[in-house]
């Protein structure tokens, strides 16, 4: 039986996706694999879940998502081994129409991300901690704006809702993740394999590959042949591991409030 097609993109969406590339630092190509053929595509593509690196990923907005509304992304991560790092992260964006002196930021990129029938341009302004901020946050021993630099801020002022302030924002969080880089011969180029597992049990798995804009095309056609051969569906709903996160914890926190509600005094 032939492989089923992945969902392809319209003539106007191809147009958009390509003049976008050409004013981006950076294209990633996603794909998220169905939960029901996670444990086979692992298998397939040789992947050891002991080499992954851990996560833990925290995301900062309202209850409702007056950020994610508004188009902004606010998260922190501690990562295995490593410091911890801050983003705030604004989708979509048109690079073209980026202040310059944001764009000239060298903490600053603009990447698109391209997925079996869609993309998203977005614009992030990272920041690197220590090893211990984030958890120092969590605990109460700093403030929630310590996580961000003062660029990171400003920033963050320019495109959030006006009433709704950094320090003020819940946690949403955390999502552990388990990240695995892997080289296949056949393709001579990094794959990454990400393992998001929320708390209720799910899980997305997400394979991706970065690469320059003038190469995406190419790199796309060359990694569609290496996950097709390999036996991976390309053909399944594509799910977004940041909405996902934020809406699992915006429903969390509903609940919680409800529940408070209702509670005897």
């Amino acid at each position: 039986m032939p492989p089923v097609e992945a969902p392809s993109l319209t003539e106007d969406q191809f147009q958009e996706l390509y003049g976008l590339i050409q004013d981006a630092d950076s294209v990633e190509l996603k794909l998220s694999v169905p939960e029901a053929d996670q444990r086979g595509t692992v298998a397939r593509l040789g992947l050891d879940p002991l080499a992954a690196q851990i996560r833990q990923v925290f995301f900062f907005d309202t209850p409702d998502l007056a950020l994610n509304a508004a188009g902004v992304v606010v998260r922190a991560r501690r990562v295995q081994k490593k410091g911890d790092d801050s983003v705030v992260k604004l989708r979509p964006v048109v690079p073209g129409e980026l202040p310059k002196t944001v764009r000239r930021s060298p903490s600053f990129g603009v990447e698109v991300d391209a997925m079996p029938g869609g993309f998203v341009c977005s614009g992030s302004l990272k920041g690197t901690l220590g090893t211990v901020d984030v958890l120092e946050v969590l605990a109460g021993k700093r403030p929630l704006t310590k996580l961000f630099s003062k660029e990171q801020r400003e920033f963050y002022s320019a495109h959030a809702p006006k009433d709704v302030a950094l320090g003020d924002l819940s946690v949403l969080g955390p999502i552990f993740v388990l990240k695995l880089r892997f080289r296949p011969a056949e393709l001579e180029r990094r794959i990454v394999a990400e393992l998001w597992l929320y708390p209720d049990g799910s899980r997305i798995l997400e394979l991706s590959t970065k690469c320059a804009p003038l190469e995406a095309f190419q790199v796309a056609a060359e990694s569609r042949a290496y996950l097709l051969g390999r036996g991976v569906d390309l053909s399944g709903e594509q799910q977004t591991k940041t909405k996902t996160a934020l809406e699992f914890f915006s429903s969390e926190i509903s609940s919680d409030q409800e529940f408070a509600k209702e509670a005897p005094a």
